[in-house]
C-alpha cells in the first residue's frame, strides 16, 4: 500500500533493481563456465532480539535457490529466555511457511572441572561459568536489563506484538523432546558445506567448534554481528537499544567504543554480543575459520530514520512487513526519551544484508557488497584484562588450578583478571572511564593478531534523491515486501471467523466470600493451586486478583500464560498485576532495570527449570488464546514523551493492582493473600502501607522448612551448601525476613506437610475417577508428564516440588471443603544476612520469632477428594477447553 508519490518513485526503481538482479543472477547460473549452483546453505545462531527478528524475517524472504536457511539455533545467555524464544521462532516460521528448517536450544550437557566437554552443552551460562548443570552465576549477563523498558521481558514477548499477531502452529517446545541447539549444529553441518550466521553470543557455536574439530572443515564462512573496534565513538553512537535518555548522556559514553549502557562506568569497551561470552567469542574468532564482522563501527552508521520509519508504515504488503512495523512501533513507542531515531540501529537485519550480498558475488571478492563499506583488519577478543597471571579469584580457568582449563597457557592473554560483576571494583577507575576490556574486539599485531574482513561503515543510498539514505535501507523495504516467500497469515488470518472476545461471569447476584489474592511465581503447581481457586464457589472464596512475582520458578512473560487459563475459565475480569523483576536488594545501585542473581541463579535454566516452567512443560500453547497479555505502554499523563496506541491495556504492577484493589473492596472485609512462591510481592505491599494487617485479613504462605532432625533437609538440591532452606524462602530471604517481622496474621504450609501430599499416583487416581472438565483433562495431562519426566530423567527429581504446591490453595478454602487440617504455633524467623549458607534458612526462635500458625498435618483422603472434586465440579468449569476447542470455533 503506497500513499506517497516519492514512495511509488522508490518501489519503481526497487523493482527495476529486482528485476536487474535477477537477470544477472540467472546469468551467474546458467554460465557455462560453472556447474549448476548449489545454494548457500546457512545456519543461523540468534538471541531472537527484536533486531534479530528483523533479520531472520529478511533471510527467509530470499531466493531458496541461491540462500538456503537450513537451521535456526538460539543463544540463551542474552536477551532472550529459551522457553519464549523457541516458540517465538517456531511461529516466525509458521506464519513463513517454512516448517522445515530445524530449530535447536538449550541442552543439558557439561564441562567438568578438567575441562571435558559433555554432549549437548545448552549454552545457557557463559563458558567461563559452565560445570555440569544448566545453573550457574549471571556475570556477563546481568548487564542485559530484566525487565520493560526493552529488556528480557519485552525480547520475551516482543513488546506484547508476538502474542496478538504471529499465527500459532502445531511446532512448539516439548520437555526432552526439544532438539538441541548442539545436535542441530552438529547434524546441519555435517550434511556438507555451510555459512554461519552469529546474531547474539557466540557460546553455541563455540561449543560446536570445541567438541567438534572434525567438523570446523564444513563451515565456509562466519558472518558475525557484534564488537566495536573502535572506528566510531561519536556521542550520538554510544546511545544503544534499550537505553534512556538518562543513560545516553553524552558525558557518560562519549569515546567509548561499546555499547553496555547499563555498565560504562566499568567497561566502555565492549558490545553486548561479545561481552556476554567472551572466551567463546575469542573461539570463534581464533578458529581459522574465515570471519567476517560487522561491528558496532558500521551498525553505528545506519541508525533508523524517521524517513525509513515512514516509508515502512506507508509500504505493508505483506505480513511480514507488518509484523516487522508494528514490532518497531513499539519499541518507538515505547522508547524512553526522544532518541530514538538517534539511538535504534540496524543491527542484526543489516549484517544479514552485508553477508548475502557478499555471498551472492565470488568467493574472492574480498567482501565486495552493495551496503557497506569493508576493510581488513587484525584484531581480537579480550577475555581478560592485565596484570595477566594474577590470581585474584576473578578467573575460574586458572584460580586453583595447577592445570588451567582446558590447557589455556599461564600468563597468557586469557589469565588475568576477568570482569566478575556490575561495578566491579577492579574495573573502576575515580573520574575516568573503566578499565575493563572483557569481550573488545581489539586491533592488535602479533600472535593474537588474526585476519578478520570489518564493515566499517554503511554505504550511501546511490540514489541521492531518495528520501532514505542507506542502501540497505532500500533494500530492506523491496525484500520484506516482495509477494514471494511472504507470510500466509497473521494470528487473526489464520481462521475465518476469528473474534476477540472477553468472558465475565455475571457475580451480581451473588453473596460474594472472602476476598483472596494469590500471588505465584507461575510454577507449574502455581497453576494447578490456580485452577483450584477458581473452582471453589464464588460464595465461598472471592478471588481478587492475581499478582505475578517474577523472583522465582519463571520469567516475566509467561504472565501471559496466566492471562489465558483465565481466559479458558471465564475469569477475563480478575485483574493480574506484574510484581518486581529482582529480589529485594538485588537492584543495581545505579540503574533499577539490571541487579544481581545471587538467589535466582539456583533456578535451573533448563530441564524442570526456567525452560519448563515458561512453557508449563509444553502446555502452554494448549490453553485458548486469550485476549489480553502483557503490553508495555507509555501515557503522556504519567510523563511519558508519548502515548502508545492503546496506553489503556498497559501492563499494570503488581502495586497498581494492589492498591485498585483494597479501595475497591468493602472495607468491612479484609483481603486474605495466598503466597505459593518467593516473598518478594509481599514483601513490598507490606512496605508500601502504614499499617498492612487494617487492609490484610491475614497471609498463607507456602514455603519454607522447618527442621525436626539433623538429618533432614530442605529442598535447595542445587546448592549443596546451604541445606535448610526451601526455595520460596531463599529465592528472597530478604522479602521473607521482612514478612516475618511485620504484624500480620500469618499460615505456614511449610515444606513438611507439602512432601507428605506430593503421591503423584494417588493424585492422579483420584483425577482419572471424576468428571472430564477441561481443567482436569489440563490437570491430568500436567501432572502426567511431571510423573513420568519424574520416573525417566535425573534433570526432573524434583517435580514432587510443585505437587506440593497445590496444598496451600486447598487449606485456604477448609472452610468450603474440609480437609483436617491441625496446626501449631510456633515462634519463627528467617535468615537473611547476604551469606548465601545461610539465606533462607527458618529458626523456631522463643525469643525473637514471630508467633504464626504451623500447618503439621492434613487428612491425605480428604485432601486429594478435595482437589478431585472442584476440578470436577461442572459448576464454573471451564468456557474455552483449549486452543484446539478454539480453532474449531474460528475455523
Amino acid at each position: 500500500m503506497i500513499r506517497d508519490p516519492r514512495v511509488s518513485r522508490m518501489a519503481m526503481k526497487i523493482t527495476s533493481w529486482t528485476l536487474l538482479l535477477s537477470i544477472l543472477t540467472v546469468g551467474r547460473v546458467l554460465s557455462p563456465l560453472t556447474a549448476v549452483a548449489l545454494p548457500h546453505r546457512i545456519l543461523l545462531d540468534t538471541d531472537v532480539d527484536t533486531d534479530d527478528v528483523f533479520a531472520l524475517l529478511y533471510l527467509l524472504k530470499l531466493d531458496r535457490r541461491e540462500f538456503d536457511l537450513k537451521a535456526i539455533t538460539i543463544n540463551v545467555n542474552g536477551w532472550a529466555d529459551a522457553g519464549h524464544a523457541v516458540n517465538h521462532v517456531y511461529d516466525l516460521l509458521f506464519m513463513m511457511g517454512r516448517d522445515d528448517v530445524r530449530v535447536g536450544v538449550g541442552g543439558e550437557g557439561g564441562i567438568s572441572e578438567g575441562g571435558t566437554i559433555y554432549p549437548n552443552v545448552g549454552g545457557y551460562l557463559p563458558l567461563i561459568e559452565q560445570g555440569m548443570t544448566t545453573t550457574g552465576y549471571c556475570r556477563y549477563r546481568q548487564a542485559i536489563p530484566v525487565g520493560s523498558g526493552g529488556g528480557r521481558l519485552d525480547v520475551d514477548t516482543n513488546f506484547g506484538i508476538r502474542k496478538y499477531f504471529l499465527p500459532q502452529g502445531r511446532r512448539k517446545y516439548t520437555p526432552v523432546q526439544q532438539a538441541t541447539a548442539q545436535q542441530v549444529m552438529i547434524d546441519v553441518i555435517s550434511e556438507g558445506p555451510t555459512t554461519v550466521f552469529l546474531i547474539g553470543a557466540h557460546t553455541n557455536f563455540a561449543i560446536f567448534l570445541m567438541s567438534n574439530p572434525h567438523l570446523k572443515k564444513n563451515v565456509k564462512h562466519v558472518y558475525a554481528m557484534g564488537g566495536g573496534v573502535g572506528a566510531n565513538s561519536s556521542k550520538e553512537r554510544c546511545c544503544v537499544k534499550g537505553s534512556s535518555s538518562a543513560s545516553c548522556r553524552p558525558q557518560q559514553c562519549g569515546g567509548a567504543t561499546g555499547n553496555l549502557f547499563t555498565d560504562y562506568a566499568s567497561n566502555p569497551y565492549a558490545e553486548f554480543n561479545m561481552f556476554a561470552d567472551p572466551f567463546a567469542a575469542y573461539q570463534v574468532i581464533h578458529s581459522m575459520i574465515p570471519v567476517t564482522l560487522v561491528p558496532l563501527d558500521a551498525t553505528n552508521t545506519i541508525p533508523i530514520t524517521k524517513q525509513f520509519y515512514d516509508m515502512l508504515e506507508q509500504n505493508r504488503s505483506t505480513f511480514e512487513a507488518h509484523y516487522v512495523f508494528e514490532s518497531l512501533k513499539m519499541v518507538h513507542d515505547t522508547w524512553l526519551g526522544d532518541r530514538f531515531f538517534e539511538s535504534f540501529f540496524m543491527w542484526d537485519s543489516f549484517m544479514a544484508g552485508v553477508a548475502v550480498s557478499i555471498m551472492s558475488r565470488s568467493d574472492d571478492s574480498n567482501g565486495e557488497n552493495d551496503f557497506a563499506k569493508m576493510e581488513y583488519m587484525n584484531i581480537t577478543v579480550v577475555t581478560s584484562n592485565k596484570p595477566y597471571g594474577i590470581s585474584d579469584g576473578s578467573n575460574p580457568f586458572f584460580t586453583g588450578r595447577k592445570i588451567p582449563k582446558f590447557h589455556l597457557k599461564k600468563d597468557g592473554v586469557l589469565s588475568g583478571h576477568v570482569q566478575k560483576s556490575l561495578r566491579d571494583p577492579f574495573c573502576i577507575v575515580e573520574n575516568r572511564k573503566g578499565k575493563c576490556q572483557d569481550g573488545y574486539t581489539m586491533e592488535t599485531t602479533g600472535t593474537e593478531a588474526v585476519r578478520v574482513l570489518v564493515a566499517t561503515e554503511a554505504k550511501p543510498n546511490k540514489d541521492s534523491s531518495s528520501p532514505l539514505n542507506k542502501e540497505y535501507f532500500v533494500s530492506f523495504l523491496e525484500v520484506l515486501n516482495r509477494p514471494q516467500h511472504s507470510g500466509r497469515f497473521s494470528f487473526a488470518k489464520q481462521f475465518p471467523n476469528y473474534k476477540e472476545v472477553y468472558y465475565k461471569p455475571d457475580l451480581s447476584s451473588k453473596m460474594l466470600g472472602k476476598p483472596v489474592v494469590f500471588d505465584m511465581d507461575m510454577s507449574a503447581g502455581d497453576f494447578l493451586a490456580l485452577f483450584y481457586l477458581l473452582k471453589v464457589p464464588a460464595e465461598a472464596l472471592d478471588l481478587k486478583a492475581i499478582l505475578v512475582t517474577p523472583t522465582g520458578w519463571a520469567n516475566a512473560a509467561t504472565i501471559d500464560a496466566v492471562y489465558d487459563l483465565l481466559h479458558m475459565m471465564g475469569r477475563d475480569d480478575i485483574p493480574v498485576g506484574l510484581g518486581d523483576v529482582f529480589a529485594l536488594n538485588q537492584t543495581d545501585i545505579i540503574s533499577s532495570a539490571v541487579g544481581d542473581c545471587m538467589y535466582i541463579k539456583a533456578i535451573p535454566n533448563g530441564s524442570g527449570g526456567l525452560i519448563d516452567s515458561d512453557t508449563i512443560y509444553g502446555l502452554a500453547r494448549d490453553l485458548p488464546r486469550g485476549p489480553r497479555r502483557y503490553t508495555p505502554g507509555n501515557f503522556i499523563g504519567y510523563g511519558a514523551p508519548r502515548n502508545t496506541d492503546r496506553p489503556e491495556i498497559r501492563q499494570l504492577s503488581a502495586l497498581e493492582i494492589w492498591k485498585t484493589i483494597t479501595k475497591k473492596t468493602d472495607p468491612r472485609k479484609k483481603i486474605t493473600i495466598l503466597t505459593n512462591g518467593p516473598l518478594t510481592t509481599l514483601a513490598k505491599i507490606i512496605l508500601s502501607e502504614t499499617d498492612p494487617s487494617s487492609l490484610i485479613q491475614g497471609v498463607y504462605i507456602v514455603g519454607g522448612y522447618i527442621s525436626y532432625g539433623d538429618e533432614e533437609r530442605g529442598n535447595l538440591f542445587t546448592l549443596p551448601s546451604n541445606g535448610y532452606a526451601e526455595f520460596n524462602m531463599f529465592l528472597d530471604p530478604l522479602a521473607a525476613n521482612t514478612v516475618f517481622r511485620s504484624k500480620l496474621d500469618i499460615t505456614l504450609v511449610p515444606l513438611g506437610i507439602q512432601q507428605k501430599v506430593a503421591s503423584f499416583p494417588r493424585i492422579l487416581e483420584k483425577l482419572y475417577r471424576t468428571r472430564r472438565t477441561p481443567e482436569v483433562l489440563f490437570a491430568q495431562q500436567l501432572l502426567s508428564r511431571l510423573q513420568q519426566l519424574q520416573k525417566e530423567h535425573d534433570r526432573y527429581r524434583h517435580m514432587g516440588i510443585f505437587l506440593g504446591e497445590i496444598l496451600g490453595a486447598v487449606i485456604l478454602a477448609e472452610d468450603y471443603y474440609d480437609i483436617n487440617s491441625t496446626m501449631r504455633v510456633k515462634p519463627v524467623k528467617v535468615l537473611a544476612p547476604g551469606i548465601e549458607s545461610i539465606d533462607g534458612k527458618m529458626e523456631i526462635d522463643e525469643e525473637h520469632g514471630k508467633p504464626i500458625k504451623v500447618v503439621e498435618d492434613v487428612d491425605l483422603r480428604a485432601y486429594y477428594n478435595a482437589f478431585a472434586d472442584q476440578l470436577g465440579n461442572e459448576k464454573q468449569s471451564a468456557v474455552m477447553a483449549s486452543f484446539y476447542a478454539q480453532k474449531k470455533l474460528w475455523s
